[in-house]
């Protein structure tokens, strides 16, 4: 008689560990509360889904996730990018690779990733049960299952938690496997959200919302480390309501410790390409076309619409004062502004906003060659769960099908 194995969770991670155990001839429950797995790939990558990030080497890998990376080198070794890619295009969804390595599928439709994922997980027979797990069913010291909400009972060998974190909590993720982990004994680290937007102390983000900056530069300084760089980025970024978001924000969030208000300046460089006196050359050769004209109307070549404004309060020259009357020290700190635009960031937006989550079950608690627990045999996690994070670009779903790939090989 085959293994009993019951996976909580099906999402990424919890699809390919229940294809490959799956494929190992176990018979293979998954519990998934919501009516319809995989819930939060749909909504990744703006719907288009960043399946993971092509780069070829294992320590650029690890290198992108900055919480737990070396934790990772076994699942990694075992299931590299390229496994995912040849994985998912088997599976009948070709793929191609934009910037930055991300890997998208060709149709740009999330939903086509999901669809072959549901495929490679119930294709050897698994079964897909729609049912909430409440708690792990522990006897003797000994796992035996899990308990539904319902009070359903389903036993097994063991057990895969792969229920994700606590963002995009729309989707399920509530912070349920947390609580199943420390059913066992396991210590979550504390859940803090990851690849979030941010909140900024300026008032000017509001007037700025909907404003999408290309090809700016970015530097996060951290005031209370001697004004120390912790990140530095080439991208798009985004103005809201409440402050900021957008590739280089999201990214950037990754590397905010010990947030407090104030702590943590974002420096936009709104010209990258241009050095201070090649800017004060541009600037010169605008006003000189705009002689006579009022210098709050002498910026359209200079600057987004929206950004005028704000820029021409914030320079502290008169909107109203014709540009053959603006002095050299005005001009320069125009440069400077345009050179290094400041927000002050005030906290990050709320858990149920952020891409995933920083936190959870300990690492130190977790075989990293099998993903089983140190604590309750016969207990496994994978995916989001962990307390393992990455920056943007596919390396978190890459993180889960890892994972959920090394979890699937030894249940």
């Amino acid at each position: 008689m085959a293994d009993k194995v019951l996976i909580i969770g099906a999402g990424a991670a919890g699809l390919i560990a229940a294809g490959t155990a799956s494929a190992y001839g176990k018979d293979v429950t998954i519990l998934e509360r919501n009516e319809r797995p995989a819930r939060k790939v749909v909504i990744t990558g703006k719907g288009r889904c960043n399946v993971t990030n092509n780069c070829k080497e294992l320590s650029e890998l690890i290198a992108n996730v900055p919480v737990n990376g070396r934790f990772l080198y076994s699942a990694f070794s075992n299931f590299m990018p390229s496994d995912t890619i040849e994985l998912i295009e088997d599976m009948g969804v070709p793929l191609k690779c934009e910037r930055g390595n991300r890997v998208f599928p060709v149709s740009d439709k999330a939903l086509d990733i999901v669809d072959a994922l549901v495929r490679y997980g119930t294709d050897d027979g698994a079964q897909i049960v729609n049912a909430r797990a409440k708690e792990l069913i522990i006897e003797n010291g000994e796992l035996r299952g899990v308990r539904t909400f319902d009070g359903e009972e389903f036993y097994a060998d063991s057990v895969l938690i792969a229920t994700g974190g606590m963002s995009y909590q729309a989707t399920g993720s509530t912070g349920d496997g947390y609580d199943l982990a420390r059913q066992a004994g396991h210590t979550i680290v504390e859940p803090k959200p990851s690849l979030v937007p941010l909140n900024a102390h300026e008032g000017f983000c509001s007037e700025l919302m909907g404003l999408s900056l290309r090809n700016v530069g970015m530097k996060v300084i951290d005031t209370k480390r001697n004004n120390k760089v912790v990140y530095e980025d080439f991208g798009e970024m985004l103005f809201t309501h409440f402050g900021v978001s957008g590739p280089m924000v999201l990214s950037a969030s990754s590397h905010l410790r010990d947030m407090e208000k104030g702590r943590y300046i974002i420096n936009i460089d709104l010209k990258p390409a241009l050095d201070h006196e090649q800017l004060d050359a541009r600037i010169l050769r605008d006003f000189s076309e705009n002689n006579n004209k009022n210098y709050i109307n002498s910026l359209g070549a200079l600057l987004p619409r929206k950004l005028i404004p704000v820029v021409a309060k914030l320079s502290g020259i008169k909107p109203t004062v014709k540009v053959n009357q603006i002095t050299r020290e005005e001009r320069r700190r125009l440069v400077e502004l345009l050179k290094s635009f400041k927000v002050t960031v005030k906290g990050f937006r709320p858990i149920d906003e952020a891409i995933i989550t920083s936190g959870g079950v300990s690492v130190s608690e977790i075989n990293p060659k099998t993903m089983e627990s140190k604590l309750l045999k016969g207990l496994y996690f994978a995916g989001e769960v962990i307390d393992v994070d990455a920056y943007t670009g596919g390396f978190n779903l890459q993180i889960a099908f890892s994972t959920g790939k090394l979890a699937g090989e030894n249940l």
